[in-house]
């Protein structure tokens, strides 16, 4: 089970170290250690995340999330996307950015590095709505019971999050963008505007992948009740609709690991400004993080150790605001990856303890233990 869904992964590392030697040298195999490194610490939580979502659907999407997926991962994100800042913010055109990320490493390191601001907006209100719509929701588990009941209650208000969200965005524009450390000056408009894009991102692209899982969920249901009768009409309507239904989760799945990616790239910069090192090193590590969404998946992980969604949101969280703070303050990567560690393993060890609590209930009795909430 471990060797075959963390057989690429293990690939993957080995012809990367020693492509990475050939090319660089010791020296650069040691960076692009590093970079893998610092990919999984900060992405970790992502893994449980994306986990939550892949399990809904089948094997074959499953299977794409691990190739197409991992190609836009590496490709997209790592490689191509600090290049589209670049061209974006410099005015320049793609061969001129690309040119100059790789003849012009300190200018083109500059460049992405004054692009902080909207990158850090962008993918902090993108995912502090994935943490606000997590914790506004009424759930069978409560982690922190003494924060998420007030908040399943307040919760009802169904426009809460978004409300929340421009708040936060708007002190953020009015705080730290005010005098930003990347670049200089005032980014308020630019901070502004970017973190608007990423609320109406979360909002198109959770709210379409939404209703066709709510879709799918329907034709289940409608399925079990006269499956004889659409397989003599060869009626394939479900087919398409789950269809559907899976391509959004995936362009969801995409786009969540896409904002968890950019302060990967973004803390990359201070170990390294050659973005072929950068994206083999990052690809490396979103590798493994890939793997372990799927070990996870077909481990059951998430069922058997209920608190580790709660958790990993939490990070989100904490890793949303992180990106606002960033926007004028540094903040060391340790601390940007010991925050969601911690939380994920806190939970973790909150749903071991919650199960020998519950088994050893079931023992006492002779009947199988009821689900509870939880602390």
């Amino acid at each position: 089970m471990l060797l075959k869904t963390f057989g690429w992964s293990f690939a993957a590392t080995a012809a990367g170290l020693a492509l990475a030697g050939v090319l660089w040298g010791w020296q650069g195999l040691a960076i692009v250690g590093i970079l893998s490194i610092l990919e999984i610490s900060l992405s970790f939580d992502n893994a449980v995340i994306n986990a939550g979502i892949l399990r809904k659907m089948n094997p074959f999407w499953q299977k794409i999330f691990l190739t197409l997926g991992i190609l836009i991962a590496v490709f997209g994100m790592r490689l191509v996307f600090p290049v589209v800042i670049v061209a974006i913010t410099a005015k320049l055109g793609p061969i001129e950015a690309v040119n100059l990320a790789i003849n012009d490493k300190a200018q083109y390191e500059e460049l992405v590095t004054s692009a902080h601001p909207a990158i850090a907006a962008f993918g902090g209100i993108f995912l502090l709505m994935i943490f606000l719509d997590f914790i506004f929701e009424e759930r069978d588990y409560k982690w922190l019971s003494w924060i998420e009941k007030p908040m399943a209650k307040m919760g009802k208000l169904d426009t809460l999050s978004i409300i929340i969200a421009l708040v936060a965005l708007l002190v953020s524009a009015m705080t730290v963008a005010t005098s930003v450390a990347h670049g200089g000056g005032d980014k308020s408009a630019t901070v502004l505007l970017s973190g608007v894009a990423g609320l109406i991102t979360y909002l198109v692209v959770a709210g379409i992948s939404g209703y066709f899982e709510g879709k799918l969920e329907d034709e289940d249901e409608a399925a079990e009740e006269a499956a004889e009768a659409r397989a003599a009409k060869g009626n394939g309507s479900a087919v398409g609709l789950a269809g559907k239904a899976a391509f959004f989760m995936f362009l969801y799945l995409e786009v969540i690991d896409a904002s968890f990616s950019f302060d990967g790239v973004i803390s990359a910069f201070a170990i390294t400004n050659d973005i072929f090192m950068m994206a083999l090193g990052l690809g490396i590590g979103a590798m493994y993080i890939r793997s372990l969404t799927v070990f996870l998946v077909r481990k059951g992980t998430l069922d058997d150790y209920v608190y580790l969604e709660h958790g990993a949101h939490y990070a989100i969280g904490a890793l949303a605001v992180i990106l606002l703070i960033t926007i004028k303050y540094e903040i060391p990567e340790v601390v940007t990856g010991l925050v969601g560690v911690v939380l994920i393993a806190l939970s973790f060890a909150s749903s071991v303890v919650r199960n020998r609590r519950e088994g050893s209930s079931g023992d006492a009795s002779g009947e199988k233990p009821e689900v509870t909430s939880g602390v």
